[in-house]
């Protein structure tokens, strides 16, 4: 699929690959660490490893099954990526005795939890652009600062859809009946990247939503979006570029309860002043779903996956953003922070089209 990107800048030519050096991601836990405990928590840091073969080198030098170490994310394998992972302690001494080229423990403490899932704050990152001629260099960071005070679409990056980008078709004919998969694992990986699939072209509907609402009169795309010209006035009365509508499933940022909305004045000034978000779905069962003008623009989304569905951020607001300029290497150096789930490939993407 085409995504909409919600900046009207042309697309800026640079260099830009995933690489240990140009890439690094740092893991922000969610809570701190109590210093005592039974489990074994280790800040560890790697180099071009997915997490899975990280996990399995070190369960393998230390003697424990990989399920038994604890994680919070699976981090990039073309980056250098710092996390922190969790091992009963009675593998210390050998834990204290790993090494391995590609893999650095950086600080060890206890904990009485092990890691799981999920548990942690976002991620931070370095990310270096080559080839920036000085013109662009400009462009970037008139994009940057708009991004620092809009946010930016929260889109599922590339990774969601395997090497070939087509696992969310396996997951349709899944659902369809004309694919059948016996492997749960490999199953719901297929039907997950449905979902990702099915928000990203919503995400992309209702920013397209957005450019219209902003280039027309109200009277002249009424009939076409199937809202009220007073509807229309309403969102072009919004100051930021995502328009919301009545119905949106809102969500407090960075975290809390989901509402639909009712009064969009009040909401929508809430959303720009980053208070609170919307949300799109990701389809299937016991989740919320929009009402009202909303549900125009998400019921063509909505499709029977068989698992549970959810809602996601359809806007994030990425955090403690710098970066410098080195003109002599023609490099473009950014650092950022964002809420767990988020793909600092999409801002890459935001930035330079």
């Amino acid at each position: 699929m085409t995504k909409q990107h919600y900046l009207s800048h042309s697309q800026i030519d640079v260099y830009f690959k995933q690489s240990k050096d140009d890439f690094v991601v740092t893991e922000v836990p969610l809570y701190e660490f109590s210093g005592e405990g039974e489990h074994l928590i280790l800040k560890i840091r790697k180099k071009d490893l997915a997490t899975w073969d990280a996990l399995q080198i070190i369960s393998e030098a230390v003697g424990c099954k990989n399920r038994d170490i604890g994680y919070a994310g699976l981090k990039d394998k073309n980056a250098m990526t710092v996390q922190y992972i969790s091992i009963h302690k009675s593998f210390e001494d050998k834990v204290d005795a790993f090494s391995h080229p590609q893999i650095k423990i950086l600080e060890k403490t206890y904990h009485n939890n092990k890691i799981k899932i999920g548990h942690l704050k976002g991620n931070k990152f370095f990310i270096r652009l080559k080839r920036v001629q000085p013109m662009h260099k400009m462009k970037l960071e008139s994009a940057l600062q708009e991004i620092a005070t809009n946010g930016m679409p929260n889109y599922f990056g590339f990774q969601r859809f395997g090497l070939d980008g087509d696992n969310y078709k396996k997951g349709e004919a899944l659902i369809a009946g004309t694919l059948k998969v016996r492997d749960r694992k490999l199953r719901k990986m297929y039907i997950n990247a449905y979902q990702s699939f099915l928000f990203n072209s919503w995400l992309s509907k209702r920013i397209e939503l957005g450019k219209i609402v902003d280039s027309f009169k109200a009277s002249e795309i009424s009939e076409k979006l199937g809202l009220s010209v007073e509807t229309i006035e309403q969102l072009q009365s919004q100051k930021h570029p995502f328009k919301v509508l009545k119905g949106d499933v809102f969500s407090h940022y960075p975290y809390g309860k989901l509402f639909n909305i009712e009064e969009l004045e009040e909401e929508s000034e809430k959303f720009f002043n980053h208070d609170r978000v919307p949300t799109g779905l990701l389809s299937g069962k016991k989740t919320k779903f929009a009402i009202d003008d909303a549900l125009k623009f998400e019921e063509k989304f909505i499709k029977e996956t068989k698992e549970d569905g959810a809602r996601r951020f359809a806007w994030i607001f990425p955090s403690e953003i710098s970066s410098e300029y080195k003109e002599e290497k023609a490099w473009f150096e950014l650092n950022f922070e964002l809420p767990k789930g988020c793909y600092a490939t999409e801002l890459i993407s935001e930035l330079i089209h």
